[in-house]
């Protein structure tokens, strides 16, 4: 995992399921950290930071054109 990075934080679950289905067709290396645990607890989100997408570092400019694209300029995304 040193060689990955944050690129995005996340809430909810629902907020990157059609973004994780892009990343596989892209062929990107991610990974969402957190993932499991907001499943069985739902609202620690806050309190455990969200939902981190991460991805290799060789892959961060290609996500964030994804992440740019996918949800837009103005979205609530918190882009790290």
């Amino acid at each position: 995992m040193t060689h990955f990075v944050t690129v995005a934080t996340f809430t909810y679950h629902y907020e990157y399921a059609i973004l994780r289905i892009v990343l596989d067709h892209k062929g990107i290396n991610y990974v969402f950290e957190n993932d499991m645990m907001l499943s069985v607890f739902p609202f620690y989100s806050n309190a455990i930071g969200g939902i981190s997408l991460k991805v290799h570092k060789n892959d961060v400019a290609l996500t964030k054109q994804i992440l740019d694209d996918f949800y837009g300029k103005q979205s609530h995304l918190r882009i790290v």
